[in-house]
Protein backbone atom coordinates (compact mmCIF):
# COMPACT_ATOMS: atom_id res chain seq x y z
CA UNK A 1 0.00 0.00 0.00
CA UNK A 2 0.91 3.70 -0.46
CA UNK A 3 2.17 5.43 2.37
CA UNK A 4 1.62 9.23 1.81
CA UNK A 5 3.21 11.46 3.89
CA UNK A 6 1.50 14.96 3.53
CA UNK A 7 3.60 18.11 4.43
CA UNK A 8 4.60 21.51 3.82
CA UNK A 9 7.72 22.99 2.97
CA UNK A 10 9.87 22.99 6.74
CA UNK A 11 10.38 26.81 5.76
CA UNK A 12 6.65 27.61 5.82
CA UNK A 13 5.03 29.01 8.60
CA UNK A 14 2.22 26.76 9.96
CA UNK A 15 1.31 23.68 12.19
CA UNK A 16 3.80 21.85 13.58
CA UNK A 17 6.23 25.18 13.50
CA UNK A 18 8.44 26.86 11.07
CA UNK A 19 11.72 24.49 10.77
CA UNK A 20 10.12 21.72 11.79
CA UNK A 21 12.50 18.23 10.55
CA UNK A 22 9.77 16.46 8.52
CA UNK A 23 12.89 14.03 7.65
CA UNK A 24 13.13 13.09 10.90
CA UNK A 25 9.66 12.62 11.49
CA UNK A 26 9.15 10.72 8.71
CA UNK A 27 11.87 8.22 9.69
CA UNK A 28 10.33 7.50 13.18
CA UNK A 29 6.82 6.49 12.01
CA UNK A 30 8.37 4.44 9.03
CA UNK A 31 10.32 2.89 11.23
CA UNK A 32 7.61 2.15 13.93
CA UNK A 33 4.99 1.36 11.12
CA UNK A 34 7.14 -1.24 9.36
CA UNK A 35 7.41 -3.12 12.85
CA UNK A 36 3.63 -2.67 13.84
CA UNK A 37 2.32 -3.66 9.96
CA UNK A 38 4.56 -6.99 9.13
CA UNK A 39 1.87 -8.07 6.37
CA UNK A 40 1.94 -4.57 4.70
CA UNK A 41 3.90 -3.81 2.66
CA UNK A 42 4.57 0.01 2.51
CA UNK A 43 5.37 2.41 -0.02
CA UNK A 44 6.73 5.92 1.15
CA UNK A 45 6.41 9.38 -0.73
CA UNK A 46 6.07 13.16 -0.07
CA UNK A 47 3.91 15.74 -1.23
CA UNK A 48 2.12 18.61 -0.11
CA UNK A 49 -0.32 19.75 -2.79
CA UNK A 50 -3.85 18.07 -4.26
CA UNK A 51 -2.14 18.47 -7.95
CA UNK A 52 0.92 15.97 -6.74
CA UNK A 53 -1.74 13.51 -5.02
CA UNK A 54 -3.74 13.55 -8.21
CA UNK A 55 -0.62 12.56 -10.48
CA UNK A 56 0.24 9.48 -8.33
CA UNK A 57 -3.05 8.37 -7.81
CA UNK A 58 -3.31 8.00 -11.76
CA UNK A 59 0.28 6.47 -11.46
CA UNK A 60 -0.40 4.24 -9.39
CA UNK A 61 -3.95 3.31 -11.42
CA UNK A 62 -4.07 -0.86 -12.45
CA UNK A 63 -0.18 -1.06 -10.68
CA UNK A 64 -1.91 -3.04 -7.93
CA UNK A 65 -2.16 -0.66 -4.94
CA UNK A 66 -4.44 -1.82 -2.48
CA UNK A 67 -5.00 1.14 -0.79
CA UNK A 68 -3.53 4.63 0.82
CA UNK A 69 -2.31 5.95 4.48
CA UNK A 70 -1.91 9.67 4.35
CA UNK A 71 -0.43 10.60 7.51
CA UNK A 72 -1.35 14.33 7.63
CA UNK A 73 2.06 15.97 9.41
CA UNK A 74 1.78 19.46 8.75
CA UNK A 75 -0.46 22.16 7.11
CA UNK A 76 -0.77 24.25 5.24
CA UNK A 77 -1.24 21.63 2.45
CA UNK A 78 -4.25 20.01 0.53
CA UNK A 79 -2.85 16.70 -0.97
CA UNK A 80 -5.11 15.07 1.97
CA UNK A 81 -8.38 16.40 -0.13
CA UNK A 82 -7.59 15.09 -3.48
CA UNK A 83 -6.89 11.06 -1.77
CA UNK A 84 -9.75 11.36 0.81
CA UNK A 85 -12.02 11.68 -2.38
CA UNK A 86 -10.56 9.65 -4.70
CA UNK A 87 -12.64 6.73 -4.37
CA UNK A 88 -9.43 4.33 -3.22
CA UNK A 89 -9.75 2.68 0.16
CA UNK A 90 -8.10 5.39 2.50
CA UNK A 91 -6.82 5.30 6.03
CA UNK A 92 -6.29 8.94 6.85
CA UNK A 93 -3.96 9.77 9.87
CA UNK A 94 -3.34 13.17 11.93
CA UNK A 95 0.04 13.44 13.74
CA UNK A 96 -1.34 15.50 16.10
CA UNK A 97 -0.40 18.82 16.51
CA UNK A 98 0.79 19.15 12.63
CA UNK A 99 -2.12 17.72 10.90
CA UNK A 100 -5.26 18.34 12.05
CA UNK A 101 -6.84 21.86 10.41
CA UNK A 102 -6.28 19.30 7.51
CA UNK A 103 -7.60 15.52 8.61
CA UNK A 104 -10.82 17.62 10.32
CA UNK A 105 -11.54 20.00 7.08
CA UNK A 106 -11.71 16.65 4.83
CA UNK A 107 -12.02 13.46 7.20
CA UNK A 108 -15.99 13.38 8.02
CA UNK A 109 -16.69 15.39 4.39
CA UNK A 110 -15.38 12.32 2.48
CA UNK A 111 -16.95 10.00 4.76
CA UNK A 112 -20.33 11.96 4.69
CA UNK A 113 -19.28 11.89 0.36
CA UNK A 114 -19.90 7.83 1.05
CA UNK A 115 -15.63 7.68 0.26
CA UNK A 116 -13.75 4.62 1.44
CA UNK A 117 -12.18 6.21 4.08
CA UNK A 118 -11.54 5.88 7.88
CA UNK A 119 -9.36 8.06 10.35
CA UNK A 120 -7.02 7.98 12.85
CA UNK A 121 -6.49 10.77 15.13
CA UNK A 122 -4.45 9.28 18.21
CA UNK A 123 -1.12 9.48 19.79
CA UNK A 124 -0.93 5.48 19.91
CA UNK A 125 0.99 3.96 16.95
CA UNK A 126 -0.77 1.36 18.04
CA UNK A 127 -3.86 2.36 16.72
CA UNK A 128 -2.42 3.31 13.22
CA UNK A 129 -1.46 0.17 12.93
CA UNK A 130 -4.15 -1.27 13.93
CA UNK A 131 -5.93 0.79 10.88
CA UNK A 132 -3.31 -0.23 8.33
CA UNK A 133 -3.19 -3.77 9.22
CA UNK A 134 -7.01 -3.99 8.16
CA UNK A 135 -5.19 -4.12 4.54
CA UNK A 136 -3.65 -7.27 4.84
CA UNK A 137 -6.57 -8.55 6.46
CA UNK A 138 -8.76 -8.36 3.19
CA UNK A 139 -6.31 -8.99 0.87
CA UNK A 140 -5.65 -12.63 2.89
CA UNK A 141 -9.84 -12.68 2.80
CA UNK A 142 -9.46 -11.93 -0.82
CA UNK A 143 -7.33 -14.78 -1.89
CA UNK A 144 -8.98 -17.33 0.42
CA UNK A 145 -11.61 -20.37 -0.42
CA UNK A 146 -14.62 -21.70 1.15
CA UNK A 147 -16.12 -24.88 0.51
CA UNK A 148 -19.82 -25.05 0.61
CA UNK A 149 -21.78 -27.96 0.86
CA UNK A 150 -25.26 -27.71 -0.04
CA UNK A 151 -28.49 -28.66 -2.63
CA UNK A 152 -29.80 -25.93 -2.21
CA UNK A 153 -29.42 -23.05 -4.40
CA UNK A 154 -27.27 -19.48 -3.30
CA UNK A 155 -25.47 -18.36 -6.49
CA UNK A 156 -26.65 -14.81 -5.72
CA UNK A 157 -25.10 -15.43 -2.30
CA UNK A 158 -22.31 -16.51 -3.59
CA UNK A 159 -21.69 -14.03 -6.14
CA UNK A 160 -22.26 -11.03 -3.75
CA UNK A 161 -19.70 -12.40 -1.33
CA UNK A 162 -17.13 -13.04 -4.37
CA UNK A 163 -18.06 -9.40 -5.95
CA UNK A 164 -17.90 -7.56 -2.52
CA UNK A 165 -15.92 -9.36 -0.06
CA UNK A 166 -13.61 -11.56 -2.15
CA UNK A 167 -13.24 -15.16 -0.98
CA UNK A 168 -14.07 -17.97 -3.69
CA UNK A 169 -16.58 -19.97 -3.20
CA UNK A 170 -16.54 -23.69 -4.46
CA UNK A 171 -20.06 -25.96 -4.40
CA UNK A 172 -19.75 -29.70 -3.50
CA UNK A 173 -22.28 -31.78 -2.87
CA UNK A 174 -23.48 -33.76 -0.49
CA UNK A 175 -22.34 -36.94 -2.14
CA UNK A 176 -18.93 -36.12 -1.91
CA UNK A 177 -18.71 -34.82 1.73
CA UNK A 178 -20.22 -38.42 2.17
CA UNK A 179 -17.41 -40.15 0.01
CA UNK A 180 -14.79 -38.36 2.76
CA UNK A 181 -15.98 -39.25 5.39
CA UNK A 182 -16.88 -42.85 4.16
CA UNK A 183 -13.15 -42.73 3.08
CA UNK A 184 -11.45 -41.25 6.56
CA UNK A 185 -9.38 -43.80 8.68
CA UNK A 186 -11.12 -45.52 10.96
CA UNK A 187 -8.53 -45.97 13.09
CA UNK A 188 -7.59 -42.19 12.96
CA UNK A 189 -10.97 -41.83 13.69
CA UNK A 190 -10.94 -43.56 17.05
CA UNK A 191 -8.22 -41.70 18.13
CA UNK A 192 -9.64 -38.46 17.64
CA UNK A 193 -13.34 -39.54 19.27
CA UNK A 194 -10.86 -40.90 22.53
CA UNK A 195 -9.15 -37.37 22.56
CA UNK A 196 -12.50 -35.84 22.80
CA UNK A 197 -13.56 -37.67 25.60
CA UNK A 198 -10.64 -37.11 27.21
CA UNK A 199 -10.71 -33.72 27.49
CA UNK A 200 -14.62 -33.49 28.02
CA UNK A 201 -15.95 -32.49 31.53
CA UNK A 202 -18.43 -35.02 30.75
CA UNK A 203 -20.21 -36.91 28.04
CA UNK A 204 -24.02 -37.14 28.28
CA UNK A 205 -25.89 -39.03 25.34
CA UNK A 206 -24.04 -39.81 23.09
CA UNK A 207 -22.49 -43.54 22.60
CA UNK A 208 -18.93 -43.67 21.93
CA UNK A 209 -19.78 -45.18 18.18
CA UNK A 210 -21.56 -41.92 17.36
CA UNK A 211 -18.69 -39.86 18.19
CA UNK A 212 -16.58 -42.13 16.32
CA UNK A 213 -18.73 -41.00 13.15
CA UNK A 214 -18.45 -37.86 13.94
CA UNK A 215 -14.46 -37.96 13.92
CA UNK A 216 -14.72 -39.91 10.96
CA UNK A 217 -16.80 -36.88 9.22
CA UNK A 218 -14.03 -34.13 10.99
CA UNK A 219 -11.41 -36.20 9.29
CA UNK A 220 -13.94 -36.22 5.54
CA UNK A 221 -14.30 -32.11 5.97
CA UNK A 222 -10.65 -31.80 7.21
CA UNK A 223 -9.73 -33.90 4.09
CA UNK A 224 -11.66 -31.60 1.51
CA UNK A 225 -10.51 -28.86 2.95
CA UNK A 226 -6.85 -29.64 2.18
CA UNK A 227 -7.95 -31.20 -1.41
CA UNK A 228 -9.02 -27.89 -2.34
CA UNK A 229 -6.65 -25.72 -0.32
CA UNK A 230 -9.66 -23.50 1.08
CA UNK A 231 -9.77 -22.34 4.67
CA UNK A 232 -13.12 -23.11 5.77
CA UNK A 233 -15.95 -24.82 4.99
CA UNK A 234 -19.64 -24.66 5.58
CA UNK A 235 -22.15 -27.71 5.52
CA UNK A 236 -26.11 -27.58 5.40
CA UNK A 237 -26.08 -29.64 7.97
CA UNK A 238 -29.93 -29.50 8.68
CA UNK A 239 -31.24 -29.65 5.77
CA UNK A 240 -29.21 -32.69 4.94
CA UNK A 241 -28.93 -35.21 7.62
CA UNK A 242 -33.18 -34.31 8.42
CA UNK A 243 -33.07 -35.64 4.89
CA UNK A 244 -30.80 -38.63 5.20
CA UNK A 245 -28.10 -37.83 2.42
CA UNK A 246 -25.89 -37.37 5.61
CA UNK A 247 -25.06 -39.48 7.97
CA UNK A 248 -23.19 -38.21 10.80
CA UNK A 249 -23.70 -34.59 12.07
CA UNK A 250 -20.46 -32.14 11.86
CA UNK A 251 -20.82 -30.30 15.35
CA UNK A 252 -17.64 -31.63 16.46
CA UNK A 253 -15.85 -31.43 13.33
CA UNK A 254 -16.61 -27.60 13.29
CA UNK A 255 -15.21 -27.64 16.86
CA UNK A 256 -12.00 -28.97 16.21
CA UNK A 257 -11.66 -27.07 12.40
CA UNK A 258 -12.32 -23.80 14.63
CA UNK A 259 -9.92 -25.00 17.39
CA UNK A 260 -7.34 -25.52 15.18
CA UNK A 261 -7.11 -21.92 13.14
CA UNK A 262 -9.59 -23.30 10.24
CA UNK A 263 -13.18 -22.15 9.88
CA UNK A 264 -16.35 -24.61 10.38
CA UNK A 265 -19.71 -22.88 9.93
CA UNK A 266 -23.21 -24.36 10.35
CA UNK A 267 -26.13 -24.51 8.20
CA UNK A 268 -24.33 -23.76 4.93
CA UNK A 269 -24.32 -20.12 6.40
CA UNK A 270 -22.28 -18.27 3.53
CA UNK A 271 -22.54 -15.06 5.35
CA UNK A 272 -21.65 -16.09 8.62
CA UNK A 273 -18.45 -18.32 7.09
CA UNK A 274 -17.72 -15.30 5.61
CA UNK A 275 -17.71 -13.22 8.56
CA UNK A 276 -15.72 -16.06 10.47
CA UNK A 277 -12.95 -16.32 7.95
CA UNK A 278 -13.08 -12.33 8.18
CA UNK A 279 -12.47 -12.40 11.87
CA UNK A 280 -10.17 -15.39 11.95
CA UNK A 281 -7.71 -13.46 10.11
CA UNK A 282 -8.25 -9.70 12.02
CA UNK A 283 -8.24 -11.08 15.29
CA UNK A 284 -5.95 -14.92 15.25
CA UNK A 285 -9.51 -16.19 17.45
CA UNK A 286 -12.18 -19.02 16.52
CA UNK A 287 -15.53 -16.95 16.86
CA UNK A 288 -19.05 -19.04 16.38
CA UNK A 289 -22.63 -18.91 14.84
CA UNK A 290 -25.48 -18.21 17.30
CA UNK A 291 -29.73 -18.31 16.90
CA UNK A 292 -29.52 -15.58 19.48
CA UNK A 293 -32.32 -15.36 22.15
CA UNK A 294 -32.77 -11.73 23.84
CA UNK A 295 -34.70 -11.79 27.36
CA UNK A 296 -35.95 -8.10 28.31
CA UNK A 297 -36.17 -8.91 32.06
CA UNK A 298 -32.30 -9.14 32.63
CA UNK A 299 -31.17 -7.17 29.63
CA UNK A 300 -29.27 -9.78 27.91
CA UNK A 301 -28.30 -11.55 24.89
CA UNK A 302 -27.93 -16.04 25.15
CA UNK A 303 -26.22 -17.31 21.84
CA UNK A 304 -27.32 -20.34 21.40
CA UNK A 305 -25.77 -23.35 19.38
CA UNK A 306 -25.11 -26.58 19.07
CA UNK A 307 -21.24 -25.86 18.32
CA UNK A 308 -18.92 -23.41 19.48
CA UNK A 309 -15.44 -23.74 20.08
CA UNK A 310 -13.42 -23.99 22.92
CA UNK A 311 -10.23 -22.44 22.03
CA UNK A 312 -12.19 -19.09 22.02
CA UNK A 313 -8.55 -16.79 22.29
CA UNK A 314 -6.86 -18.54 19.06
CA UNK A 315 -5.00 -22.09 18.45
CA UNK A 316 -2.17 -21.88 21.29
CA UNK A 317 -4.40 -20.45 23.83
CA UNK A 318 -6.08 -22.13 26.67
CA UNK A 319 -8.99 -24.54 26.30
CA UNK A 320 -12.55 -24.26 28.22
CA UNK A 321 -14.41 -27.11 29.56
CA UNK A 322 -17.21 -28.18 27.39
CA UNK A 323 -19.72 -31.19 27.29
CA UNK A 324 -20.19 -33.71 24.46
CA UNK A 325 -24.08 -33.61 23.62
CA UNK A 326 -26.50 -34.72 20.95
CA UNK A 327 -28.26 -32.38 18.71
CA UNK A 328 -30.83 -30.65 20.16
CA UNK A 329 -33.38 -30.34 17.90
CA UNK A 330 -33.74 -34.14 17.14
CA UNK A 331 -31.89 -35.63 19.87
CA UNK A 332 -29.84 -37.04 17.52
CA UNK A 333 -25.82 -37.55 16.58
CA UNK A 334 -23.14 -35.65 18.67
CA UNK A 335 -22.70 -31.73 19.39
CA UNK A 336 -21.13 -29.58 21.70
CA UNK A 337 -21.89 -27.44 25.01
CA UNK A 338 -18.66 -25.02 25.26
CA UNK A 339 -18.50 -23.42 29.05
CA UNK A 340 -16.93 -20.46 27.74
CA UNK A 341 -15.26 -17.69 29.58
CA UNK A 342 -17.70 -15.08 32.09
CA UNK A 343 -16.62 -11.38 32.43
CA UNK A 344 -15.44 -10.70 29.50
CA UNK A 345 -16.62 -8.53 26.31
CA UNK A 346 -18.18 -10.21 22.89
CA UNK A 347 -17.85 -8.37 19.52
CA UNK A 348 -21.21 -9.81 17.80
CA UNK A 349 -21.67 -9.21 14.17
CA UNK A 350 -22.33 -10.04 10.79
CA UNK A 351 -20.44 -8.75 7.32
CA UNK A 352 -24.09 -8.76 5.10
CA UNK A 353 -22.36 -9.21 1.73
CA UNK A 354 -25.55 -8.26 -0.47
CA UNK A 355 -26.76 -5.47 1.36
CA UNK A 356 -22.59 -4.55 2.38
CA UNK A 357 -24.09 -3.60 5.39
CA UNK A 358 -21.81 -4.75 8.57
CA UNK A 359 -24.16 -5.28 11.99
CA UNK A 360 -22.40 -5.18 15.10
CA UNK A 361 -22.78 -5.43 18.95
CA UNK A 362 -20.94 -5.57 22.04
CA UNK A 363 -21.87 -7.64 25.17
CA UNK A 364 -20.57 -9.24 28.47
CA UNK A 365 -20.58 -12.36 29.05
CA UNK A 366 -22.42 -13.48 32.78
CA UNK A 367 -23.65 -17.16 32.75
CA UNK A 368 -23.60 -20.35 30.70
CA UNK A 369 -26.68 -21.40 30.72
CA UNK A 370 -28.31 -25.21 31.21
CA UNK A 371 -31.39 -25.10 29.68
CA UNK A 372 -32.87 -28.76 27.91
CA UNK A 373 -34.79 -26.66 24.80
CA UNK A 374 -32.96 -25.52 22.03
CA UNK A 375 -29.09 -25.24 21.29
CA UNK A 376 -26.72 -26.99 24.05
CA UNK A 377 -24.47 -24.14 24.08
CA UNK A 378 -26.45 -20.69 25.58
CA UNK A 379 -23.61 -18.29 26.46
CA UNK A 380 -25.61 -15.11 28.43
CA UNK A 381 -24.32 -11.97 27.68
CA UNK A 382 -25.59 -8.14 28.66
CA UNK A 383 -25.91 -5.33 26.59
CA UNK A 384 -26.98 -1.67 26.69
CA UNK A 385 -30.62 -2.11 25.62
CA UNK A 386 -31.89 -5.90 25.04
CA UNK A 387 -35.39 -4.06 23.77
CA UNK A 388 -33.77 -1.61 21.85
CA UNK A 389 -31.98 -4.40 20.28
CA UNK A 390 -34.92 -7.04 19.61
CA UNK A 391 -36.82 -3.72 18.10
CA UNK A 392 -34.20 -3.30 15.77
CA UNK A 393 -32.89 -6.89 14.90
CA UNK A 394 -32.83 -7.44 11.24
CA UNK A 395 -30.39 -9.04 8.37
CA UNK A 396 -32.19 -12.69 9.68
CA UNK A 397 -31.28 -14.90 12.87
CA UNK A 398 -27.56 -15.79 12.78
CA UNK A 399 -24.52 -13.90 14.42
CA UNK A 400 -21.38 -14.58 14.66
CA UNK A 401 -19.85 -13.74 18.05
CA UNK A 402 -15.56 -13.60 19.21
CA UNK A 403 -14.55 -13.10 22.32
CA UNK A 404 -12.66 -9.33 22.65
CA UNK A 405 -13.93 -5.91 21.80
CA UNK A 406 -12.78 -5.63 17.63
CA UNK A 407 -15.32 -2.24 17.29
CA UNK A 408 -12.91 -0.22 16.20
CA UNK A 409 -11.10 -2.83 13.90
CA UNK A 410 -14.35 -3.97 12.42
CA UNK A 411 -15.70 -0.27 11.78
CA UNK A 412 -12.10 0.35 9.68
CA UNK A 413 -12.90 -2.87 7.63
CA UNK A 414 -16.46 -1.93 6.92
CA UNK A 415 -15.05 1.43 5.77
CA UNK A 416 -12.22 0.42 3.53
CA UNK A 417 -14.31 -1.80 1.74
CA UNK A 418 -17.23 0.90 1.27
CA UNK A 419 -19.53 -0.62 3.67
CA UNK A 420 -22.52 0.52 5.72
CA UNK A 421 -21.46 -0.08 9.81
CA UNK A 422 -24.85 -0.25 12.20
CA UNK A 423 -24.14 -0.75 15.73
CA UNK A 424 -27.33 -2.89 16.74
CA UNK A 425 -29.12 -1.77 20.36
Amino acid sequence: MRLVFIHPDPKIEGWPYQGYDYEARKRMILGRLERGCPDVELLPVSMRWAEEAEKMLAADAGQGIDGYAAYILGIPSNATRAIAMSGRPTVLIDDLYGGTGAFLGYYPAARKAGMPVTGVSSTRIEDVCEAINTFAVIRKLKASKILVVTPREMQKTIDAIRTNLGPEIVNLSADELNAAWKAADRRKAEEQAQAWIRRADRVVEPKPEEIRNSAAMYLGMASLVEKHKAQAIAVDCLELFYKQKMFAYPCLGFFQLNNDGLVGACEADLTSASTMLLLRYLTGRASYISDPVIDTAKNQIIYAHCVAPSKVYGPNGPECAYEIRDHSEDRKGAAIRSILPLGETLSTLEFVSPSKTVVFHLSRTVDNLEEDRACRTKLAAEVRDARRLMEGWDFGWHRVTVYGDWKTQVSHTAALLGWKFVEEG
